[in-house]
């Protein structure tokens, strides 16, 4: 049972929370924010119903140790987030995360206020660094989650020509995002939009398993890990991305997909789930994340 969030009662904010090994499903948020965009709300959530025996973390870089956000008329998401039992909210130490990996030079020597996509590569060399210490699940906050993803170590196609890390999962100490990351750091290019993440794992895919086309419709099984296929989180390429902010269509059925990413970052116009509009992304509120779309979304309507 979830516990109910009450006016007076907030859940502290710890860095001391234990990780448990090769079952955490994790997020990050690398700004300085802290009230989180409803569909990264909805991707917490949707991912703490989805997996409801494994623990949720969230790392938000906008948080200090130990810090208490209470109930307000302001802050909605955090509060919300931390009523569900399996989610933990914590601070965001990128240096902590990085240590013991080889990460760790090149995050001592780079200079954020000159790197043009800074929360971008932070963010890419993050999941790699957390997966490897912990394992489990990494995925990106526009990521809805469906059903239980079956493979342990996995990553995804998002094209024919790519393949992506918005999310992937690997049990703690894989060889492979070991050697990710030693990449990150000898081929680095920050201000090369997508070569320190879906780049990255792209040419890596193509160093261990010699592929570099992927036109098939089933998964693939490189070494000890799995290359899923587009459907499984990709069905609605970046291209046609609005989409997912159109009438939903019951031939819409996404049987096949684990989880939905629907490319936050191509959303310049900053559309949002309209109440009543039937659209894709409504009904996924509305199933998959009920609690964003009845306190956040509703409420903003209400203004």
């Amino acid at each position: 049972m979830q516990k109910q969030l009450t006016s007076n009662v907030s859940k502290p904010l710890s860095s001391d929370v234990i990780i448990k090994s090769n079952t955490g499903i994790f997020f990050v948020e690398t700004t300085e924010k802290l009230e989180p965009s409803p569909l990264a709300v909805c991707a917490v959530e949707s991912a703490s119903q989805t997996y409801p025996d494994r623990t949720i973390y969230f790392f938000m870089k906008g948080l200090t140790k130990n810090m208490t956000i209470t109930k307000s008329s302001f802050y909605k998401a955090i509060p919300l987030l931390s009523s569900m039992e399996n989610v933990n909210i914590l601070p965001l130490d990128l240096e902590e995360v990085v240590q013991d990996t080889p990460l760790y030079p090149w995050y001592q020597k780079v200079n954020p206020a000159k790197e043009q996509y800074w929360k971008h590569v932070s963010s890419d060399g993050f999941r790699l660094a957390v997966i490897w210490k912990y394992g489990g699940i990494y995925m990106d906050t526009d990521i809805v989650s469906l059903k239980p993803v079956q493979e342990i170590n996995f990553l995804a196609v998002q094209d024919y020509q790519i393949v992506n890390s918005a999310i992937l999962g690997f049990q703690k100490h894989h060889q492979f995002l070991w050697d990710c990351m030693e990449d990150f750091v000898k081929n680095y290019r920050g201000g090369i939009w997508g070569h320190q993440g879906p780049g990255l794992v792209t040419r890596m895919i193509e160093r261990h398993c010699g592929m570099t086309v992927f036109k098939g419709t089933e998964d693939i099984i490189c070494r000890d890990f799995s290359i899923l296929n587009t459907q499984r989180f990709y069905p609605v390429p970046y291209q046609t991305w609005e989409r997912y902010f159109q009438v939903w269509n019951p031939k819409d059925s996404f049987n096949n997909s684990y989880a939905l990413h629907l490319w936050n970052f191509m959303n310049k116009n900053n559309k949002r789930v309209i109440i009543g509009s039937n659209s894709v992304v409504e009904n996924l509120f509305m199933k998959r994340c009920p609690r964003t779309y009845e306190l956040i979304i509703k409420h903003a309507s209400r203004k």
